[in-house]
């Protein structure tokens, strides 16, 4: 089962023209419902009515009461139980809800909702996932809200920094899929994106989707432009949580729901450890049954962008998990490393070079290249950013972010077809 409806909260910074060209956006993207909710908007501020000829209103009430003019425009009414679940007009569909304020036991939760409900009530249960592990208490509490309720009427959410893939496994259940449109602002930690979402029901349209605990992944930070869940088959999900986040309880909670993940920057030295890896750095897992076998399916990225950049002493500039797949394969190169650490980069840098930091940390101030040659080993936007830099710099950047990205991925889409 996938949800229902996919559910686009309307940012706050969005007004007049500016909310109903992002409805517009976010209906042709794939988005069914747009959500107007009283404590990021003002009654004022929005169209309920040019909006509704877009898409389906959600209307929520948030601290604030509902405007009587985005009434007139709802489709859809969402409403605490806690303060009320009377909906004026039978024309609306009630969303009856409920946000805790702490992680609750299955029998707590389902002590919130003992009152009657109309009878086609939606019931929206929302709560902060606390510890990874917590994933399969939710399951837990949607399957006995479906029990009470019936099929099609739940929805039940985690929320945190690290809750995606927790709103993920759950959605297989839920009637409504709460997405962001993407940006920098989500109406709700945990939220995947909407292009993510719509990309995994369209394999399920076609029949191509992986089915049941055998879901992929890539884990990293700041991973928005990530190609892994464009190229990979569906379900892929794209789980960005802090660098501080508990990665390593993260995929010890989730080895029941997903076959493999990716592993980017900044946890592949990290799991490698977890993982207890022969390697310094992974960044493929794969499901052993009971246990998550560790890979570095970089080594084939470092080989494509060594043989592309056709040099023999090469600088590095950083000392990661794509340096650890560097160092692996230079001696069967031939190519001679020279690592320099942010501490180390004193002189202007001549020769053939790598950047491997990531765009998001800064580079050391008095970095120079004297007409250097830099390998980027980023794609995208990122990749992009951190080629100015290089350019700014006095270096010749060289795009080859696309040839190791693509060299690792062949290898862990075989690697992924033999997890058990």
């Amino acid at each position: 089962m996938t949800p229902l409806l996919r559910v686009v909260t309307l940012p706050p910074t969005l007004l007049g023209s500016e909310a109903i060209r992002f409805a517009e956006e976010v209906r042709r993207r794939g988005a069914n419902v747009l959500e107007v909710r009283t404590d990021l908007h003002a009654p004022e501020a929005v169209d309920g009515q040019a909006l509704a000829r877009v898409l389906p209103l959600l209307i929520s009430e948030r601290g604030k009461p509902l405007p009587s003019s985005w009434m007139e425009a709802a489709t859809y009414v969402d409403r605490d139980v806690t303060v009320s679940v009377e909906v004026p007009s039978s024309k609306w569909r009630l969303v009856a809800s409920h946000h805790a304020a702490r992680p609750l036991s299955s029998d707590e939760a389902l002590c919130l909702w003992e009152q009657t409900l109309p009878a086609n009530a939606w019931v929206k249960h929302v709560e902060p996932l606390g510890p990874s592990s917590r994933v399969e208490e939710l399951l837990e509490t949607q399957s006995r809200l479906i029990a009470r309720f019936g099929a099609g009427r739940v929805t039940v959410l985690g929320m945190g920094p690290a809750a995606l893939p927790a709103r993920v496994v759950l959605a297989r259940r839920n009637a409504l899929d709460y997405v962001a449109a993407g940006g920098s602002w989500s109406a709700a930690p945990g939220q995947r994106l909407l292009d993510d979402a719509v990309r995994e029901l369209r394999a399920v349209e076609r029949g191509t989707a992986r089915g049941g605990a055998s879901r992929l992944g890539i884990l990293g930070t700041s991973i928005v432009h990530s190609r892994s869940p464009r190229i990979h088959r569906q379900p892929f999900d794209r789980i960005d949580i802090p660098e501080d986040g508990p990665v390593e309880e993260l995929v010890d909670s989730l080895l029941p729901h997903y076959a493999g993940f990716a592993v980017t920057s900044p946890f592949k030295l990290r799991l490698a450890r977890h993982t207890r890896a022969p390697l310094e750095a992974i960044n493929t897992l794969v499901r052993r049954g009971n246990r998550w076998e560790s890979f570095n399916t970089d080594v084939a990225g470092a080989r494509a962008v060594l043989e592309r950049l056709g040099a023999r002493e090469v600088f590095v500039l950083g000392d990661g998990g794509s340096t650890a797949a560097l160092r692996a394969i230079a001696p069967e190169a031939g190519v001679q490393l020279r690592v320099l650490k942010r501490s180390e980069v004193h002189e202007p840098l001549r020769g053939a070079g790598l950047w491997t930091w990531p765009d998001r940390i800064a580079p050391p101030e008095g970095l120079r290249f004297d007409g250097a040659r830099v390998a980027v080993i980023a794609y995208g936007a990122p990749g992009r950013r951190v080629a100015q830099e290089i350019a700014r710099r006095g270096g010749t950047p060289v795009m080859l972010g696309s040839a190791w990205f693509i060299a690792q991925a062949r290898r862990q889409r075989e690697l992924w077809e033999s997890a058990t």
